[in-house]
């Protein structure tokens, strides 16, 4: 197979404009995930179980991602794989939110509406964020992986957070049809942003799409899974990635409701509520980026051990929010949103910043399809998590005879799923008889190759 030219790497503006896209893409799918999951429950009376069936089903789409990440990895530029998969995430998002007014008129046919629309959110997702980060993977390099990860994970927090401040505003007084009309401004806006952010960005840095020659020599995309698979690094990782989301999911789809249910707040309010714990993400993520570029480069695993510890503080935070369900509208739910996601980012910086820095390592021209696998991976644990979690709601309401207990006993045990992604994260750079040593949460450096 002929070599691709090397591509001269992102600087920070770059770098930025990749985390503007990534932006547009979360102000979108807080919609999908939380606003329409909140107002399936609380407005229109449906079980929890759903709308955690529909995210689960986008998130079963998502197990596409390796191979929009292979497809890319043997062409040229992905900044069409980018665009095509926002604006089909577009489609599907406005069309999942007419789906819901169809819910509430025709039900049946409002379901069929809202599994196609999920379905177009799910490959949407996929196929752009799969090769956004694999290009941001590939154009950067080896000492910034770790900050550029950073910078983008924590602006696409930010689009989290301002969509759901002003879309909340925007909702009040709340009505299907305003709701639709929302969600369609937001998609415009994000479509316009993400192709600006793009435009020109990968001109005379692209490496070359494969010939004929280079075509007919390219692994087939089952052989090529299977070797990334048996790379210890990027196995143990994923076990990580599945386990640690799956502790977050869990919680996603049932926050909203919680705070509508037990706390009495509107739909606009609970969206609010929503930004308020993507707001705490994000200070986590920017302190934890800072305390690791001026403290973790001199001390080793310092990023490992500030990922248990977010996973532990995780589980204190659902473990209050468990308490504060049987103590009811009295407890400082805000304050306690708010730590959640201060926990949440702790832990997701130094996770992404791995991440970043396995796709490039191995063999080149993989970035794409590595990260398809975590991202797939991640992408199992949502879709479970989200429905075994709002499933677990509508069958401990059944059971028990408080709806506040029914809430504590998810969150208590959501806690203790985190408590079990910590011990991961402690054994992740641990040996045995068949694997290396993975140093899985380093600080910017690249890991040697198998």
């Amino acid at each position: 197979m002929a070599e691709a030219t090397k591509s001269r790497p992102f600087g920070w503006l770059g770098v930025i404009r990749l985390g503007l896209v990534q932006a547009a893409l979360g102000a979108i799918i807080i919609l999908t995930t939380s606003t329409l999951n909140r107002v399936m429950v609380v407005e229109l009376g449906l079980a929890a179980a759903l709308p955690g069936a529909l995210v689960g089903w986008h998130y079963a789409v998502q197990m596409s991602r390796p191979r929009w990440g292979f497809g890319a990895d043997l062409g040229g530029s992905r900044a069409p794989w980018i665009l095509g998969g926002m604006l089909v995430l577009a489609l599907g998002a406005t069309g999942a939110s007419a789906a819901t007014l169809l819910l509430a008129e025709h039900f049946l046919v409002g379901v069929a509406g809202s599994v196609l629309a999920f379905f177009f959110i799910g490959i949407g997702v996929g196929a752009a964020g799969t090769n956004l980060l694999a290009l941001l993977a590939s154009r950067t390099e080896p000492s910034r992986k770790a900050a550029a990860a950073a910078i983008v994970w924590i602006m696409m927090i930010f689009g989290f957070v301002l969509t759901a401040g002003l879309a909340g505003h925007f909702l009040d007084p709340f009505s299907l049809h305003r709701l639709i009309l929302v969600t369609a401004a937001v998609c415009v806006i994000a479509l316009l942003l993400a192709t600006g952010a793009l435009w020109g960005l990968e001109r005379g840095q692209i490496r070359p799409g494969p010939g004929p020659a280079q075509a007919s020599d390219a692994p087939a995309f089952k052989a090529a899974l299977k070797d990334i698979w048996a790379e210890p690094q990027a196995r143990r990782f994923t076990v990580f990635v599945f386990v640690s989301m799956l502790a977050y999911s869990a919680q996603d789809l049932i926050l909203e409701p919680f705070a509508g249910l037990i706390h009495g707040y509107t739909p606009g309010e609970s969206t609010q509520l929503a930004g308020l714990q993507n707001a705490g993400t994000l200070i986590g993520m920017i302190a934890t980026a800072i305390i690791g570029t001026t403290i973790g480069k001199s001390r080793a695993g310092f990023m490992r051990l500030w990922t248990i510890a977010g996973c532990i503080a995780s589980s204190i935070a659902l473990a209050a929010l468990a308490l504060g369900a049987t103590i009811g509208a009295t407890w400082p739910i805000q304050a306690n949103v708010f730590g959640l996601g201060l926990a949440n980012g702790a832990f997701a910086v130094a996770a992404i910043g791995s991440m970043m820095t396995l796709a490039s390592a191995g063999a080149p021209s993989r970035e794409g399809i590595k990260m398809g696998l975590w991202g797939a991976s991640q992408a199992v644990a949502f879709g479970l998590g989200g429905f075994i979690g709002a499933a677990s709601i509508d069958i401990t309401r059944q059971i028990l005879a408080e709806t506040g207990t029914a809430f504590a006993l998810v969150f208590g045990t959501e806690g203790a799923l985190f408590l079990v992604a910590a011990i991961l994260a402690a054994r992740v750079g641990t040996t045995d008889q068949d694997d290396r040593t993975l140093p899985a949460f380093p600080t910017g450096d690249m890991l040697p190759a198998d």
